[in-house]
């Protein structure tokens, strides 16, 4: 079999003391972690389209990466990039993939091309799950590249394109479930406006609702039993999308009786777009019972795009995989990482490196969220924090046994109000100290 990466081997676990960059220093995939074994609380999986079609073009530059099948097109580059992602995954010990149907095999000239294409493609993939044992963790379609989707998809205001995209999302779907996919993510794309002047919201949000009906229905129907998954983004490309952030999504799906099917595919560089913390947007999918899967990467803070930089803020992975131990896991979800290497960083091998420490953040988040855990110090500060409601009149409160007339005369008689410090600084020094002594 032909190898693309030579250069680098298996990678191994070399630990905290190890200067080596192809190697690992906290991921050690067998090692128990609260009953669970490392690499089944991380779930960790590759983009497909990042990792194997990014070339590092940027809105200023040309693609600057060197891949040994640069030289090769159309389906036999396709071709050669199964053989790519499989050797990847197989010397980092990635156990999942994921991808749009445009990632893994070239447009075509026609709808019907198209299709043909992947089919083609997914053969190959089939037969090299089989040979290593890696799995698909979800697929999608990618409906917003091509010129057609200029304005939209599902919430075009060109019927014949509302078509189109379901026609890509029936394909998508059969893959996936042929891949025996775990998942189906729906990404907004360009479903959103730039300008309220020539656009119908009303409608647009009606057909997004009825176009992911109809997909859901139709995965159902040819027997797809995966999780569902909506991955919210504030802009970017449009002005504003419609699905900008978990509550925004869950508003949505409440008004059109989605809200039972549908989960959030959570993405770290989202949720710096939408103005909030990745360990919010987390957090508001975990105790609205749907937190699915995350999208692992991380954003540069003084840019205001989505730049999709692999994963490396430590006080970051920790909070994540809190609220990941506090929702009991993320499976059937995963950690993928939708993250892609700096433009000026294309040689192969930094693309290893950057796999690397990614999977050395968030192993080394998960240890210290572990042992938070474990400890209860910020469990025990919330409960005591919040004390007032386990008896007297917060009790009722909770209880809904009380109304406004009962509670003003108690607020009459309790009017000498005394509160407590949050301690908001103590409580970030445990978290360092935590990640300090992990």
């Amino acid at each position: 079999m032909k190898e693309y990466f030579e250069q680098v081997g298996k990678i191994q676990y070399e630990g905290p003391e190890s200067v080596n960059p192809l190697a690992f220093k906290y991921y050690d995939p067998e090692r128990m972690v609260g009953g669970k074994k490392m690499k089944d609380h991380l779930r960790f999986a590759m983009s497909y389209w990042h990792t194997m079609t990014g070339g590092g073009m940027d809105p200023f530059g040309n693609p600057t990466m060197e891949r040994p099948y640069n030289t090769l097109e159309g389906m036999e580059l396709a071709k050669a990039r199964v053989d790519g992602a499989f050797e990847l995954m197989r010397k980092l010990g990635i156990e999942y993939f994921c991808f749009h149907d445009l990632d893994i095999a070239p447009e075509g000239d026609s709808l019907k091309e198209k299709l043909e294409n992947l089919d083609v493609v997914v053969g190959l993939i089939e037969g090299k799950m089989k040979e290593t044992g890696i799995k698909c963790l979800w697929g999608t379609t990618n409906a917003f590249s091509h010129p057609r989707f200029l304005h939209g998809a599902s919430t075009s205001p060109n019927a014949d394109v509302f078509a189109f995209a379901a026609a890509q999302v029936k394909k998508a779907l059969e893959v996936t479930h042929q891949l025996g996919g775990e998942n189906y993510v729906f990404w907004g794309g360009r479903e959103g406006y730039e300008t309220l002047l020539n656009t119908d919201t009303g409608l647009e949000q009606d057909n997004l609702a009825r176009f992911l009906g109809m997909a859901k229905d139709y995965a159902r129907k040819i027997g797809f039993n995966g999780q569902f998954l909506i991955e919210p983004k504030p802009k970017e490309p449009t002005k504003h999308q419609y699905d900008f952030d978990t509550m925004t999504v869950l508003g949505f799906l409440r008004k059109y009786g989605l809200a039972d099917d549908f989960k959030m595919n959570i993405e770290a560089n989202h949720a710096t777009l939408a103005g909030h913390t990745f360990q919010h947007e987390l957090n508001m999918s975990r105790i609205n019972g749907v937190l699915g899967s995350i999208d692992a990467n991380q954003g540069d803070m003084l840019l205001g795009w989505d730049t999709d930089q692999f994963p490396t803020n430590i006080y970051d992975a920790v909070l994540c995989m809190y609220e990941v131990l506090k929702n009991g896991g993320i499976a059937p979800g995963g950690l993928n990482f939708d993250a892609k290497v700096r433009r000026g960083s294309f040689e192969p091998t930094d693309l290893f490196i950057s796999y690397i420490v990614g999977m050395d953040t968030f192993a080394k988040g998960l240890l210290v969220a572990q042992r938070l855990l474990e400890d209860r110090v910020l469990e025990d500060f919330v409960a005591e924090r919040y004390s007032s409601y386990q008896e007297g009149i917060g009790k009722k409160i909770l209880e809904g046994a009380t109304d406004l007339e009962e509670l003003a005369a108690y607020a009459l008689e309790h009017d000498k109000i005394v509160n407590r410090s949050g301690r908001q600084e103590m409580l970030e020094d445990v978290v360092n100290r935590y990640i300090y002594k992990a």
